[in-house]
């Protein structure tokens, strides 16, 4: 007996089936573990969840305070046996939307949508490329793909996390296609170089504008901040009706790959590899010129010359250097002052644009997050020298993540942090690596200073093991367990037989607060769930979900 299940497809419009000639667009066939009733299919129609979405029976501030009660409520939520669930999101592809400014492959997009919510995921996450949005010149924005996202990603119950993506897609651990930053953005690095990170051989790396002139007035009369906000501010007028009820989170991004950290560690072109210390990324003249006003103001100008001198090359290891080694400079009242100078820029960038967008989005009731790396390698070292590069002053003698913690705690946003899924003996003993000792540190620093802690992993994993480690991660016997977590990420490897079994157990599991560690092997073997799009003369724009 089959059990068909249809459902509208009209929300793409006349203009957008034209384009969708080819039958690529979605597998023939995604293969799926059978379900619990608990994560039933549910397909609404889409004319409904706009009447819906734009209700104004309401009074507008009323509804304001409304989503931000709701959305601002415990993230993780208690069930009546006292465990905690921690909802689970899927990163979207980033290619989610084409450089030519339109939603890449709708119809598989759909058909995944669907998929994911029949798995019990509480939503997905995308980018919003700033190289993509505000390509066409300064404050000329165009959201209109991501605006058919997201009344997407309505229509099927869904929820969704944007990262406002500041920085270039490749080039780093991950990158599958290549985004820069806007041409018009290039154009005036190309003029200024020194506009971006800045190596001490002289390296210029185009990901991100470098922190040192955030507040000077380079892009054609505005300053990166000012930029960043007029985005920001773009994005909330265009989805005001969808924030707080679709759209729940806004994750600022403040560096490459969206984290707050300096690139020191860029794999374009060999620069680095695992598990090299990485460089220190202060040689632009406007860091430099800050790095020789501080040490002015200490009495000590002849710190402030540049970086120190003996911390080595992309990948080197901390003993093979004499600030990173065991008994190196970095223990000393220089290297003390430089980390702290060092990092503290990071901090100050990273508050200054947050206090920006809290300003932005304060009553939209969307949540804000931030991003931090999860910088395992060398973890071990007394230096932690990969660590330090980065721009996190974590050291035997130093925690260097108490300040991040404190500092977005103080502003009500979300430490969203990476690496979670990884354990220490499957990493290599010569990269001297330690993640689940830096994901303990993470999770005391965000208990004492009271932020909330959400979770991704650094790596694609399918597999059990990956995913009962993010389980374990996840648990709150302390009181420090995760808001949300975030799954990284959604392709076609994604959907396969067990790839998709695991998902499926795992997205339970999280929603029962980690007490069931795998499905009853009556799930596991049952039937399938196929979702494709059927190929009918009759019904052209029917979509069929047949559970066999």
């Amino acid at each position: 007996m089959a059990l068909t299940l249809r459902s509208s497809i009209s929300f793409i419009n006349q203009k957008e089936t034209k384009i969708l000639k080819t039958s690529d667009d979605v597998p023939a066939i995604l293969s799926f573990a059978k379900l619990k009733p608990s994560f039933r299919l549910r397909v609404k129609n889409s004319m409904q969840e706009a009447h819906h979405a734009r209700d104004n029976s309401f009074n507008s501030e009323a509804r304001r305070n409304e989503k931000w009660e709701k959305v601002h409520a415990p993230s993780v939520a208690h069930s009546q046996s006292g465990s905690k669930r921690v909802p689970v999101y899927v990163m979207l592809p980033l290619d989610t939307v084409t450089m030519g400014g339109s939603l890449n492959k709708p119809r598989a997009m759909n058909a995944s949508l669907m998929a994911l919510k029949s798995a019990g995921v509480e939503g997905v996450m995308v980018d919003a490329w700033w190289g993509l949005v505000e390509k066409d010149g300064p404050l000329k924005y165009n959201w209109e793909p991501y605006a058919e996202l997201v009344q997407m990603v309505q229509m099927h119950g869904l929820k969704l996390q944007v990262v406002m993506s500041f920085h270039q897609c490749g080039g780093n651990v991950g990158d599958t296609c290549s985004i820069p930053l806007p041409p018009w953005v290039q154009e005036e690095i190309s003029k200024n170089p020194d506009l971006v990170y800045t190596d001490r051989s002289g390296r210029r790396n185009p990901e991100y504008i470098s922190l040192g002139c955030d507040s000077v007035p380079i892009l054609r009369g505005r300053t990166p901040l000012q930029v960043y906000a007029d985005y920001m501010r773009s994005f909330r007028d265009r989805f005001q009706d969808y924030l707080g009820s679709v759209i729940v989170e806004i994750q600022v991004g403040m560096g490459p790959c969206g984290e707050l950290r300096y690139p020191s560690y860029p794999e374009t072109n060999g620069t680095w590899r695992f598990p090299g210390i990485g460089e220190f990324q202060c040689y632009d003249k406007y860091m430099k010129a800050s790095l020789a006003a501080a040490a002015e103001a200490i009495g000590k100008k002849e710190w402030g010359g540049g970086g120190p001198h003996d911390s080595g090359q992309y990948n080197q290891f901390p003993e093979d250097t004499g600030f990173f080694k065991r008994e190196g400079t970095w223990n000393t009242e220089y290297g003390r002052f430089f980390l702290e100078w060092y990092s503290g820029k990071l901090l100050e960038h990273g508050e200054k644009i947050l206090v920006s967008a809290q300003g932005i989005f304060h009553t939209s009731g969307v949540k804000l997050s931030g991003k931090v790396a999860g910088i395992h390698w060398h973890y071990r070292a007394r230096s932690h020298a990969a660590e330090l590069t980065a721009g996190y002053y974590n050291t035997r003698n130093n925690d260097g993540y108490m300040p991040i913690a404190r500092m977005l705690a103080k502003h009500g946003v979300v430490f969203n942090f990476t690496c979670m899924e990884m354990k220490d003996r499957e990493q290599p003993d010569f990269a001297n690596c330690s993640p689940e000792g830096l994901v303990r540190q993470v999770k005391m620093a965000t208990t004492t200073a009271r932020a909330e802690l959400a979770g991704e992993n650094a790596l694609e994993r399918y597999d059990a093991d990956a995913y009962a480690q993010v389980l374990s991660t996840s648990k709150s016997e302390s009181s420090n367990g995760l808001a949300a977590f975030t799954y990284l990420r959604m392709n076609k490897r994604l959907f396969e037989g067990d790839n998709w079994r695991h998902l499926v157990d795992f997205v339970r599991s999280m929603s029962e607060g980690g007490r069931t560690e795998r499905l009853p092997a009556s799930d596991s073997h049952g039937s399938d769930l196929y979702v494709g799009h059927i190929k009918s003369t009759q019904e052209k724009h029917t979509k069929e979900a047949v559970l066999v």
